[in-house]
């Protein structure tokens, strides 16, 4: 979290952080959001799809239309798609944007 609020002070953008958990415990752990819609990411040492895009799934549910992107970060060096929005990416991501 504390490098998304790096990245995020550097930018002109202004955007809320905040995290999305279910009565289920499924959950999103960094959900970004701003004036043009909601970001949901998760961080994993490895993704082990599709259980790690359950919560992104539900978030992309509830927000519907306001819905940018959900991403899986992980270590791995290429982009995979798990659906309409969502994909898993390597870290290193947050550095390259």
């Amino acid at each position: 979290m504390s490098e998304f609020l790096k990245l995020a002070s550097w930018s002109e953008r202004r955007v809320s952080f905040s995290h999305y958990r279910t009565k289920d415990q499924d959950e999103v752990g960094v959900v970004i959001e701003d004036r043009r819609g909601v970001v949901g990411i998760e961080v994993k040492a490895s993704a082990t799809a599709p259980q790690d895009f359950r919560g992104l799934r539900q978030l992309q549910e509830g927000v519907r239309d306001r819905f940018v992107r959900g991403l899986v970060l992980h270590d791995h060096h290429r982009v995979t798609p798990f659906g309409e929005k969502l994909q898993a990416a390597s870290l290193s991501i947050l550095w390259s944007m």
